[in-house]
């Protein structure tokens, strides 16, 4: 299993000269770079996926911020996973901690767009992880439980191959203060048992786990390479590509 970098570009690129300037750079920024079997994906916001697709995906994957968890229909303002699939994209981002605060997205409704892109034939990247209150009130290994636990009900063994489970601790997205590196095993460990104990060894095994939250070139090797996690989830420095692809090489060298 080779290493996974995800771009989180959240809300920005803003017109289109800002996202030509970032294609001039992310494709400097690459060319020649020996990533070894590390896969690349940029999740840009809905806007930008088609232009994202024509333009970067020689040597990447596209994601999606977020998705419905209908097919079609009168659903004014949302996106499906058809649509997404349809349009070139790979992955989709689902239960960002973000979406979680600012949109009041619930255990249930995270799970129903998992459902429903496995359906689409799309890759979830599962975002599971606990706020600063439940971190000092002890109740980390809870809320990951409960939170994947009901994000994977009703996914067979065969599509769990599909799934990305990313931890990604609320209190960390956004500032400058990490984990350890053994807090972040802890929940390696925690998530890897669960998949284990609910779909048997075999398919476990399949299901990258990743790490996301204040992650830039500096502390990469601390949040990654340390607790041997498959990959990371990375924020505001995708946004700058001399760093992101600085990430992916630091990351693709510890294979």
């Amino acid at each position: 299993m080779g290493k996974l970098v995800v771009g989180n570009l959240k809300m920005n690129l803003l017109s289109s000269d800002e996202r030509e300037k970032y294609f001039e750079l992310f494709k400097k920024e690459i060319s020649g770079k020996r990533l070894g079997d590390c896969e690349i994906v940029l999740c840009p916001p809905f806007i930008h996926l088609e232009v994202f697709k024509k333009t970067l995906s020689k040597r990447t994957k596209i994601g999606a911020q977020n998705m419905f968890w209908e097919g079609s229909g009168s659903y004014t303002g949302e996106i499906s996973g058809a649509m997404l699939k349809n349009f070139g994209c790979d992955y989709v981002i689902i239960g960002h901690s973000e979406r979680r605060k600012y949109f009041c997205e619930n255990n249930e409704e995270v799970n129903l767009k998992v459902q429903s892109a496995v359906k689409a034939d799309l890759k979830p990247i599962i975002c599971i992880g606990e706020t600063r209150i439940e971190k000092e009130t002890q109740q980390m290994l809870s809320v990951i439980t409960k939170q994947l636990k009901k994000a994977l009900e009703g996914v067979t063994r065969p599509k769990l191959e599909n799934i990305v489970v990313a931890y990604e601790p609320v209190w960390a997205v956004g500032t400058d203060i990490t984990p350890t590196a053994h807090e972040i095993m802890e929940a390696k460990v925690l998530i890897r048992k669960i998949l284990v104990e609910g779909f048997g060894k075999k398919y476990a095994e399949k299901v990258p786990i990743l790490y996301g939250g204040s992650v830039n070139s500096r502390t990469v090797k601390n949040l990654c390479n340390d607790p041997e996690m498959d990959g990371i989830l990375v924020g505001r420095e995708s946004l700058v590509p001399h760093e992101f692809i600085k990430i992916a090489e630091i990351i693709s060298n510890s294979n």
